[in-house]
């Protein structure tokens, strides 16, 4: 019943927000880092540590053990490379392709996935950045640059990465990812700021009352995807449907729906 409540209402909608959390990825076989025990699942390293995932996202890292701190981000740079999206983010992409006013992703995932999926990339704004691009620690004003050309090896006993690390081509000084971490007053938001601009001109352009809110696996840990979905809901009087395994619930006329994305979208399309 459900599925088909959502299936009607996107089938009359003109517009789409895509908004995506941490859970999103997990039915693409990403790891659920959502609380301290599926991070030390997916890395038994860091729990004999007794570090969490706040713990290791953390900048000082590259100042007091750069080979540490990219042992985690090279590692997860790796798997992203190497993870094929799931079907749910074909599915968003050819409803929002199907809207008249099109569409948009907000996202706090730095995996690069909807680029992976075919997204253009200034349909997308990554609201804490992505690890597929870099920025010189030393702030020697060259700009963010693509990771693209940075191999990492990380021996995955130690969670340590292997000499050479990402270095700026411009000065040579060691690179960090351009994600922002907790407690980082050294990203550089330039990146983040275009797409912000891109975002907020699609959302003028878009009138009130045709709008969307398609939103998954975006938590409760850090709500800013479901702040961004629930506040454009209300400004463009817009619904959101919220998918999400463990965390679904939101006050009607919105939809809770506690189920993994692929699964739920797949099953809304199929009613479409």
């Amino acid at each position: 019943m459900i599925h088909q409540q959502a299936a009607e209402i996107i089938r009359n909608a003109d517009a789409l927000l895509i908004g995506a959390g941490a859970g999103m990825g997990v039915d693409s076989g990403l790891p659920d880092f959502r609380g301290n025990e599926g991070f030390w699942k997916a890395y038994p390293p860091y729990a004999k540590k007794g570090l969490g995932f706040m713990d290791m996202a953390n900048p000082a890292w590259f100042d007091d053990d750069p080979d540490f701190a990219w042992g985690f981000y090279g590692h997860r740079l790796n798997l992203y490379r190497n993870t094929p999206p799931h079907i749910g983010f074909e599915i968003l992409k050819k409803w929002g392709e199907g809207m008249k006013w099109g569409y948009f992703v907000f996202t706090s995932n730095v995996d690069g996935q909807f680029q992976k999926a075919g997204f253009p990339q200034d349909r997308i704004f990554e609201c804490h950045g992505s690890i597929h691009h870099m920025q010189c620690l030393a702030g020697c004003g060259n700009p963010i640059f693509e990771a693209n050309s940075c191999e990492i090896t990380v021996d995955e006993e130690t969670m340590r990465a292997l000499k050479p690390l990402p270095s700026c081509p411009s000065c040579g000084s060691l690179a960090r990812p351009n994600i922002l971490m907790f407690g980082d007053w050294g990203w550089d938001s330039q990146r983040e700021e275009i797409q912000s601009t891109n975002y907020r001109k699609w959302l003028n352009s878009v009138p009130k009352g045709i709008l969307v809110v398609v939103e998954c696996g975006a938590g409760t840990a850090v709500p800013t995807v479901r702040y961004q979905s629930e506040q454009i809901a209300r400004q463009f009087g817009g619904r959101v449907l919220r998918i999400n395994v463990r965390e679904p619930q939101i006050a009607p006329p919105h939809l809770s729906i506690p189920q993994g994305a692929a699964e739920t979208l797949s099953t809304i399309d199929g009613k479409i």
